[in-house]
């Protein structure tokens, strides 16, 4: 009777180097495939897979070195594991570079063979990779000259931001008072990201105009002053000059902070990617939907701004940074909220907007909006992205994919690393 062989993978970008891996691999036994769901995808690589689950499913039980396949139950790196005592194999194959101590001490405890294969590629073809293969498209997009999809739409992977704390510090109408950090991060648009919302829309469509697909690969600070320029042509009418966090927040992957001082354009800027600080603010990060800001909608008339709310946002700011990077959420909790309770003091008309020329609209949905989040048990803080008004709710919560499985109508953030 043969063995069974078990190995396990995404296989999103099928290529000839999987398919010369599963060869490999049936000299060993029958070959089970342990397939990647959307969801372990989306959580692993934080994007979503070009192909969903059963059109990768089916790809791969194709193929006749494949006996069986199977899309894994589990989540994270250890995602094949319940797929693992379903097969029950008696050998395991791993690529060498995908092995891991956890796979083989999850073997040993099963007493199965565990088997590492150096990636070689077929006789006469080219080595190929999934990592090598997405390079390859994202330089195609970053040339091509339309992004326009057959409905005429635009199919686009230009990020988008959310600020964390500090918002507003990035005009010098405020920083003059004190000067103080605003914080982003930079978001993968795995969700619909709506017009009029908080989320720096209107940035995000200048940087399609030059680039419609992807951001290209230069240092992110250039792109993000480039875009800030481009944005605020001082010839364009109207003269408002956008904040430079929008498009920092958009072109700095990770988390970042910036430093403003009585100026448009920060002093310095920090950023980080450390992975287990991202993972710590996606665990604690969702959005709830509201409706956009409506015409007419003035977050700014009855504005009050002094010396000493805007020094209470810029220690919130700080606060938030400190609590984010020592990964305290109660403290990070405290200090988001209270970045937000600094905004509204200065700027009323985020929870409150007046509607110049549409003065018969109301505005309470935003306060019962707050009101229904607040007040549920898992959720530690909350706020309105860019200058509010409508748009979205972002929460802190104890634990986002928990509270996202509970809350169909709630958003799990994906941050973009670098």
């Amino acid at each position: 009777m043969s063995k069974k062989v078990f190995v396990s993978g995404c296989y999103d970008l099928l290529h000839s180097g999987h398919v010369e891996f599963f060869k490999q691999a049936s000299q060993f036994g029958d070959v089970y495939v342990g397939i990647g769901s959307d969801a372990t995808y989306l959580e692993y690589k934080h994007r979503k897979p070009m192909f969903p689950q059963e059109e990768r499913l089916f790809m791969v039980k194709s193929i006749k070195y494949v006996t069986e396949a199977f899309v894994n139950e589990g989540s994270g790196v250890i995602d094949f594991l319940p797929t693992l005592d379903r097969v029950k194999p008696d050998v395991f194959v791993v690529n060498a570079e995908g092995g891991s101590d956890e796979k083989r001490q999850i073997c040993k405890e099963r007493g199965i063979e565990y088997i590492e294969l150096q990636r070689t590629p077929a006789e006469g073809l080219q080595a190929r990779s999934s990592s090598s293969l997405k390079q390859q498209l994202q330089q195609q997009d970053n040339i091509s000259s339309t992004g326009d999809t057959p409905d005429g739409k635009r199919d686009s992977s230009i990020p988008t931001r959310l600020d964390l704390a500090g918002t507003w510090i990035d005009q010098p109408y405020v920083s003059q008072y004190h000067p103080g950090w605003a914080l982003t991060i930079s978001l993968e648009p795995t969700f619909e990201v709506r017009d009029r919302c908080g989320l720096s829309t209107s940035t995000r469509k200048m940087i399609q105009k030059i680039w419609p697909m992807k951001l290209p690969n230069m240092d992110p600070e250039m792109l993000a002053r480039l875009v800030f320029c481009f944005e605020n042509n001082p010839e364009r009418e109207g003269g408002h000059i956008s904040g430079a966090q929008d498009s920092i927040g958009i072109c700095v992957p990770g988390l970042c902070r910036h430093y403003y001082d009585n100026n448009f354009w920060p002093k310095k800027i920090e950023y980080t990617n450390d992975e287990m600080t991202l993972r710590f603010l996606e665990q604690h990060l969702v959005m709830v939907p509201m409706e956009p800001r409506k015409p007419g909608c003035s977050v700014v008339e009855g504005k009050d701004i002094t010396p000493e709310k805007v020094t209470s946002l810029a220690n919130a700011a700080e606060s938030c940074w400190n609590a984010i990077l020592a990964k305290d959420l109660n403290a990070f909790a405290d200090a988001y909220r209270a970045s937000f309770e600094a905004q509204i003091a200065m700027f009323p008309g985020m929870i409150r907007p007046t509607y110049i020329g549409h003065e018969e609209l109301d505005n309470s949905y935003i306060q019962e909006t707050i009101e229904k989040y607040s007040q549920l048990e898992d959720v530690l803080a909350w706020k309105m992205p860019g200058a509010g008004g409508g748009g979205y709710l972002a929460l802190v919560v104890t634990d986002s994919k928990a509270f996202v499985d509970n809350h169909k109508e709630s958003i799990a953030l994906h941050i973009r690393r670098a």
